[in-house]
């Protein structure tokens, strides 16, 4: 979690991003705990309150849940869920407006693929 915090979009959503892409790249594991709410706000300079936010969102969609007393941690199965929603919203955000793109102009799957190939062997 030592990544930088830009203007793009709202503070605490990328502390949610940041947490689901840590469990992502195995850095934080199922059932293991999390920074608390003060430590992510001492290590960004932010607000507990928008640290919370950000924390709260994950425990919402079943990522993150409370040990009362001791802190936030990991949910069994988090690393599938992000995995399946970011799938799903690459799709959404990437695949869509490509296709849309690419038959505006007049190219064919095959086109498509073979792009998407060369560039990945980069």
């Amino acid at each position: 979690m030592n990544e930088l915090l830009n203007q793009e979009k709202s503070i605490y959503l990328q502390i949610a991003e940041m947490i689901e892409t840590d469990i992502l790249r195995g850095i934080l594991l199922e059932e293991e705990r999390v920074p608390s709410t003060n430590e992510l706000a001492k290590m960004y300079t932010i607000n507990p309150a928008t640290a919370a936010k950000g924390v709260n969102i994950l425990v919402e969609s079943g990522i993150l849940y409370k040990k009362r007393g001791i802190g936030m941690f990991v949910a069994e199965g988090a690393k599938e869920k992000i995995k399946s929603e970011r799938k799903e919203n690459f799709k959404e955000n990437y695949i869509l407006a490509m296709v849309r793109e690419a038959k505006g102009l007049g190219l064919r799957k095959k086109d498509i693929v073979s792009m998407i190939e060369s560039v990945m062997e980069d």
